[in-house]
């Protein structure tokens, strides 16, 4: 079993309000408003919210803003040492830990989306529609909570309906009980993202192949396509550098809980904010008609007629 006993708390400790803590809170706040300019962007054009691509992206911008605010709650709450009840603590797991696979997921999504455009360029336009993007949207999330329902059905057989009132400092280790359960819990993650990279991987390849064979116009096209996958497979892997934070913080919680909390600290800023901070950024300004759309809403410069083309 694994040692949870320093995680449990009855009192605040009180922990002064540092550097660090004022500019993590600047740094998520900065993030939330590119976010959110780039969400009302694609809400004030009609052209955005019918194309499945750009569906897809405002998920996962919606997906990072959810991720961003329910962990960095937590990180205050384990800096401060708030405890919480084990429910309210579970909440948030389960909000922390869908949202961590939704991004992915989606990135996969709109790899296999640029797959139809370049190799079934006459389908895309019925298999990419709108409907099918909300549809394509549902199934993601309801994939990207069934990691976190096997790790909680594991922990309800293992404790009474008492646990659920103690109070507790929130953090996954929480529902970790036994060794066994971390090793299924890595063994889940490690499976949805081979699965995710054997996908990106597929449609690179398979695009790669129409780019040796096309010329032209549509070779020009393949190409961007190329670059789009190439570009979500770089996105696939800054999301994929989270998953190491659970194996080096059980390591060092076993350590000490002061230095579990410093580096669970460094990590969030390192590990699980820069890379969500690239991810508009790299994706969101490279789109030309999304660019011009939000100078134009959100700057105020002079709307081209390039978003309509």
């Amino acid at each position: 079993m694994t040692n949870n006993s320093s995680l449990y708390a009855g009192k605040s400790s009180g922990r002064p309000i540092n550097d660090q803590v004022i500019f993590v809170q600047v740094f998520v706040a900065v993030l939330l408003c590119i976010n959110l300019m780039l969400i009302i962007t694609f809400l004030m054009k009609e052209i955005f919210y019918n194309n499945m691509r750009y569906i897809l992206f405002a998920n996962a911008l919606f997906s990072d803003c959810i991720n961003i605010i329910t962990t960095n709650v937590l990180l205050l709450f384990v800096y401060f040492s708030v405890p919480l009840q084990t429910w309210s603590c579970l909440l948030f797991y389960i909000l922390s830990s869908m949202y961590n696979f939704v991004t992915p997921l989606t990135l996969t999504a709109m790899s296999l989306e640029r797959y139809v455009a370049v190799c079934m360029p006459l389908r895309h336009a019925e298999l990419c529609t709108a409907g099918r993007a909300l549809q394509g949207i549902l199934i993601i999330h309801s994939l990207s909570i069934i990691p976190s329902i096997m790790v909680l059905i594991i922990f309800f057989s293992s404790v009474t309906v008492s646990f659920f009132k103690q109070y507790v400092i929130c953090t996954v280790e929480v529902f970790i009980l036994h060794r066994w359960q971390g090793h299924v819990r890595s063994a889940v993650n490690q499976f949805y993202f081979l699965v995710m990279c054997i996908l990106i991987a597929f449609s690179y390849v398979q695009i790669m192949k129409v780019a040796k064979a096309a010329s032209g116009e549509n070779k020009e096209s393949t190409r961007k396509g190329l670059r789009t996958v190439i570009l979500h497979a770089f996105q696939l892997f800054l999301c994929l550098i989270p998953l190491w934070i659970p194996f080096i913080e059980n390591a060092v919680l076993q350590i000490d809980l002061k230095l579990y909390i410093n580096v669970r600290y460094f990590n969030y800023i390192c590990l699980n904010l820069a890379p969500r901070c690239l991810s508009p950024l790299i994706y969101g300004l490279r789109d030309q008609a999304f660019l011009v759309a939000l100078k134009h809403y959100v700057f105020c410069c002079p709307f081209i007629d390039t978003v309509k083309r």
